[in-house]
């Protein structure tokens, strides 16, 4: 095979799913990994359309799962002698207000946005490491960098890539492997509309949070007029591939730059005024 390879997990939809045409454009062959092979059609569908049929591979792979893991690795190893990139993108975001979402949801959340994307890279890191190149990206998000309220599930588990991916960088960064942040706002992927899961119990009319749960999604749902195009994030991931962009932190979406900035120059006191102020929320008389 003459090509570079590429591993994309979460490759069924979303950024995945556009990001496997793009690095196949790029003149990668990817393996496109999801949870359900059954879920490739519409992959598969679009890399016929433009002309990458023959360099996507579907495999199956459940980040979250320990023998699916094993499994995957020794595919690659039986069958692999390089890897080139390594795109961790599985993910799903959970609301809820923290006093209302479970340990379990908080665990569940966790092993997908932050224990799976470890082990998948601890599967590819030895091959990178030891031919003294490779890409790795990881699919953060601006909630990586912010703690908007009613989502700290989500939140925490990219602050946590974040710094899992800090360490990663610097780690790697001496045999040759360099390891990337994309950090996107709101886009028109599922993540935000069928992908999202809410604690119910924050949805429930005899929560103290109700309201201010309402208010969230409410502003949410106006913002889904300004999502962005998620082509975009597959044209930087095509950037960072190709090499025209070697920054490790990428911003992307309209506002996130400039609430990175304000967090970085504004007081916290201020900040919180500033989102209270947004959502129109006071506290409840008691």
């Amino acid at each position: 095979m003459d090509r570079k390879i590429a591993i994309v997990t979460g490759a069924n939809s979303g950024f995945g799913l556009l990001s496997s045409i793009e690095l196949a454009l790029q003149g990668y062959h990817v393996l496109a990994t999801m949870r359900d092979t059954k879920k490739a059609e519409e992959l598969l569908k679009l890399a016929k359309l433009r002309g990458v049929g023959t360099y996507i591979t579907i495999m199956s792979l459940d980040v979250t799962s320990e023998e699916s893991i094993e499994s995957f690795k020794g595919t690659l190893t039986q069958q692999y002698v390089s890897i080139d990139l390594l795109l961790n993108n599985a993910g799903y975001a959970l609301g809820g207000f923290a006093e209302e979402v479970s340990m379990a949801e908080y665990r569940e959340q966790f092993e997908t946005n932050v224990f799976g994307v470890m082990a998948v890279t601890q599967v590819v890191l030895p091959l990178l490491r030891k031919q003294g190149k490779g890409k790795i990206i990881n699919m953060s998000s601006i909630s990586g960098r912010f703690g908007f309220p009613g989502l700290s599930p989500y939140v925490s588990s990219k602050h946590a890539l974040e710094g899992y991916s800090e360490s990663l960088r610097l780690e790697l960064k001496p045999f040759g492997v360099d390891v990337f942040l994309i950090e996107p706002g709101s886009y028109q992927t599922n993540i935000w509309t069928t992908g999202m899961k809410v604690a119910s119990r924050s949805l429930e009319k005899e929560s103290p949070y109700y309201t201010y749960m309402k208010k969230i999604k409410s502003e949410m749902e106006k913002g889904q007029v300004r999502l962005g195009n998620p082509e975009d994030i597959s044209e930087l991931i095509g950037d960072i591939a190709s090499g025209r962009i070697t920054e490790f932190r990428n911003p992307a979406g309209g506002g996130t730059r400039l609430t990175i900035l304000l967090k970085s120059i504004l007081p916290w006191s201020l900040i919180e005024k500033i989102v209270l102020k947004k959502l129109r929320y006071h506290s409840p008389k008691k």
